[in-house]
């Protein structure tokens, strides 16, 4: 997980699994272009510890971010979607947790922004001009905030 977690610090943002503009966790933690579901790959069970070991990790949310799909971002990213928030709907900065049912299911609740993003990252943020914060986000969101600019 240690690879995969600085790759992602490294990036800033991962996909978890989708395919998308920026790379998916899934294949890096495969080492190899997944076909299909990564449920079905010969590598799963590594992969499935991969991707638990990153969504506990406190530095890591789960984010719809980029075209809705499961987004984790790293920490040192946090204060640029605080400084540019209003490019983005509400949904797509909630935090996405899975938590356990009593009838042992999974279920993904969604925390609004402001109720998980830490205050030393919101400080962070307000210290940022827009500029600095558009240079932590990879290009897909850089181009969804400069067109609501």
């Amino acid at each position: 997980m240690e690879d995969l977690l600085a790759v992602l610090v490294e990036h800033g943002m991962l996909l978890e699994s989708a395919r998308g503009p920026i790379p998916n966790g899934a294949e890096l933690a495969a080492g190899e272009p997944i076909r299909g579901s990564w449920w079905a790959h010969p590598a799963a069970h590594q992969i499935y510890d991969v991707l638990n070991g990153l969504r506990d990790s406190p530095d890591v949310a789960r984010l719809r971010l980029i075209n809705g799909k499961i987004t984790l971002v790293h920490r040192r990213v946090w204060p640029a979607l605080a400084c540019l928030e209003a490019c983005f709907p509400p949904q797509a900065l909630a935090r996405v947790d899975e938590v356990h049912t009593d009838s042992g299911s999974h279920r993904a609740i969604s925390v609004p922004f402001a109720e998980w993003l830490p205050d030393a990252e919101r400080r962070a943020g307000a210290a940022l001009d827009g500029a600095e914060a558009m240079a932590l986000l990879p290009e897909c969101l850089r181009a969804q905030c400069e067109a609501q600019a």
